[in-house]
C-alpha cells in the first residue's frame, strides 16, 4: 500500500480476513491505537510494509518483487499507488527499471480518481494517458473500472496469465465513491464526519448490499 494514507480500506479488509477483531477499526486515527493514518507494520497484524513518503512504496515491491524472483519463489507482489503520487520521481524510475528487468511477478494499480491533497491532478501535474505511459516502459497495462470487482479480477487473471512484463493495473474510480455528500467536496482527500453523516452513509450503503444479494 504505497499510497499509505488508504490505509483505512487495507485495515477494513485485514479485519474481515481476521487478521484482527473488527471491534478495532473504530480506534482508528485515535491515540494508542494499531491502526494509524499511515499503514505501520509495527503496529498492525498483516501490514508487511510501513508507507509513509509517498513513492517509496514502488522501490520496495520491486525488490519485493525481484528477490523473490532470485529465489525462485512463485509468488506475486502487489503495489497500490496513488496517481497523485504519481507526481514522484520515484515512481518512473521503478516502472523503467521494473520494465527493463520484465518482473512478470509485479502487479501494480493507481488509482485514478483523477483528484490529489490540493485539487486534480490534471492541474497540478497532468497525468494524462496513465495506462500508455506505463506500456511505454515495458509494462502489460490495462484500464478498467476501480468499482468494478469483476473487471479487476478479470485483469489479474490477464496479469498473470502473461509471463514477459510487470503489470500494471489502472483504476478509473471516482473519490468518495457510494458517500454522496463526499462525492461532490471538491478538496475531499481528508474530512472530518459528523455522526449523522456516518449513519446516512451506512444505511446507503446497506441498501447498496440488500439490492444486490437480491440480484
Amino acid at each position: 500500500m504505497s499510497k499509505g494514507h488508504a490505509g483505512p480500506s487495507l485495515y477494513a479488509t485485514l479485519a474481515l480476513k481476521g487478521f484482527f477483531p473488527a471491534s478495532e477499526l473504530t480506534t482508528l486515527n485515535q491515540a494508542g491505537t494499531n491502526l494509524p493514518s499511515h499503514c505501520d507494520r509495527n503496529r498492525t497484524p498483516g501490514i508487511d510494509m510501513t508507507t509513509g513518503s509517498l513513492g517509496q512504496g514502488m522501490s520496495t515491491a520491486i525488490g519485493v518483487a525481484l528477490g523473490n524472483r532470485l529465489d525462485r519463489r512463485g509468488s506475486y507482489t502487489y503495489l497500490i499507488l496513488g496517481d497523485g503520487e504519481c507526481d514522484e520521481g520515484q515512481v518512473w524510475e521503478g516502472a523503467l527499471f521494473a520494465g527493463h528487468r520484465k518482473l512478470d511477478n509485479l502487479i501494480a494499480f493507481v488509482d485514478y480518481n483523477k483528484k490529489q491533497l490540493d485539487g486534480y491532478t490534471k492541474d497540478i501535474c497532468d497525468l494524462g494517458d496513465v495506462a500508455a505511459k506505463f506500456a511505454q516502459f515495458g509494462w502489460f497495462a490495462q484500464d478498467v473500472d476501480g468499482h468494478d470487482i469483476e473487471q479487476i479480477n478479470a485483469a489479474i487473471e490477464k496479469a498473470t496469465a502473461q509471463h514477459e512484463q510487470p503489470s500494471m493495473i489502472v483504476l478509473h474510480t471516482v473519490k468518495g465513491k457510494g458517500c454522496p455528500f463526499v462525492e461532490k467536496t471538491m478538496l475531499n482527500h481528508h474530512m472530518m464526519f459528523t455522526k449523522e453523516q456516518v449513519d446516512e452513509v451506512i444505511a446507503l450503503l446497506e441498501a447498496e448490499l440488500k439490492g444486490g444479494a437480491a440480484k
